[in-house]
């Protein structure tokens, strides 16, 4: 992330997600039962962190990133009243063959976010 402080107000105040983990170089979030989120400073992670139970490797990612969050068919609305009350404008809206649906949009630093209610995957 371009600006942690920026990137962790839009995912706690618009996407409700609570943190588990702070620190000035990453936020952590739960988002599912086995899932979570990391949001990285850009920059400090391209060098090894050393912790009292080894070193972590460098990493990182670059460019425009897409990841989905599954949300239930009877979310979708208040989820599209909630972006419009933040000022997040819908990119886009696709109805999925099976039934399912996905909403775009943009976080701070410009990643696409995708909402999908449940038809899409095999696993939802």
């Amino acid at each position: 992330m371009d600006d942690l402080a920026k990137a962790r107000a839009f995912y706690e105040d618009v996407m409700g997600l609570q943190a588990m983990f702070l620190s000035d170089r990453l936020a952590a979030y739960p988002v599912g039962p086995n899932s979570v989120l990391l949001l990285f400073q850009k920059g400090p992670s391209d060098q090894p962190i050393e912790t009292p139970g080894g070193t972590i490797p460098p990493h990182g990612g670059s460019g425009k990133l897409h990841y989905a969050f599954a949300i239930s068919a009877d979310q979708l609305d208040g989820w599209l009243a909630k972006l419009a009350d933040h000022g997040i404008a819908v990119e886009s809206t696709v109805s999925w063959r099976k039934g399912a649906r996905s909403v775009y949009f943009r976080d701070p630093d410009g990643h696409l976010v995708e909402l999908v209610t449940p038809g899409l995957w095999a696993n939802y």
